[in-house]
């Protein structure tokens, strides 16, 4: 169930002691940057500031990043030794994400696998995929297949195997399927919004203190085209 804090507007998927699970919206910055803009990571510190009236500086961890256009499920550790394990668990690929992207152009095969190598430039910070490995290039691997065809989309369900640089963005545009509103990957006009149809639909793992199995899932944005995926 989420639950909304009125408090900082946050959609909140799961909290307990050790961790918080957060469906950010398309437009939040997880993390700050040159824009100056407050980050996800603040507003989160906020509200258990003052839910649990915490004295002093609060901790909290980030665990992943999504892109700033990106909607969708995050972590965050609310203790040290919940973010020392989640790390480990992220490298040990024992954290399964699930994701959404509404796609124009149907790709080729209704279902595959997605490898390349992708190299970063920090200039433009856009990644760039090749079909052969080489310097500065980082292997990348993604599953996809198509979940649902829309009136004019395609909604295509996506499953991480690495985790790189706008991996997702990258590879679908490399194979003619650029992601909705995605002006930097190929789409050939923005949303009215600034985000793009990418959403980090499901998290899937074992709690790193609880033991106990997590699965959520995280609501698609209110807009007429994520409802249709529904």
């Amino acid at each position: 169930m989420v639950n909304r804090s009125n408090e900082n507007n946050l959609l909140i998927l799961h909290e307990d002691n050790h961790i918080i699970v957060i469906n950010k919206r398309c437009g939040d910055i997880v993390q700050g940057d040159k824009t100056g803009d407050t980050p996800l990571l603040d507003h989160v510190k906020k509200y258990i500031k003052f839910k649990y009236k915490k004295p002093g500086d609060v901790f909290l961890g980030t665990v992943h990043r999504i892109d700033r256009p990106t909607s969708g499920a995050i972590i965050f550790a609310k203790t040290s030794k919940a973010l020392t394990r989640l790390n480990k668990m992220l490298v040990d690929k024992e954290i399964k994400k699930t994701y959404w992207a509404i796609v124009k152009n149907k790709p080729k095969k209704d279902y595959g696998t997605i490898v390349s190598w992708l190299k970063k430039n920090p200039k433009n910070n856009k990644s760039t995929s090749y079909t052969e490995e080489g310097k500065d290039k980082k292997k990348s691997i993604l599953d996809y297949e198509i979940a649902k065809k829309l009136d004019n989309y395609y909604l295509l369900k996506i499953i991480l195997k690495t985790g790189r640089h706008h991996q997702i963005r990258c590879q679908l545009s490399s194979i003619g399927s650029p992601i909705k509103g995605d002006l930097k990957y190929g789409a050939k006009r923005s949303n009215k919004n600034a985000g793009i149809n990418l959403h980090s639909r499901t998290l899937e793992f074992i709690h790193p203190v609880t033991k106990k199995y997590i699965n959520l899932i995280s609501p698609t944005p209110q807009d007429p085209i994520w409802d249709s995926c529904l």
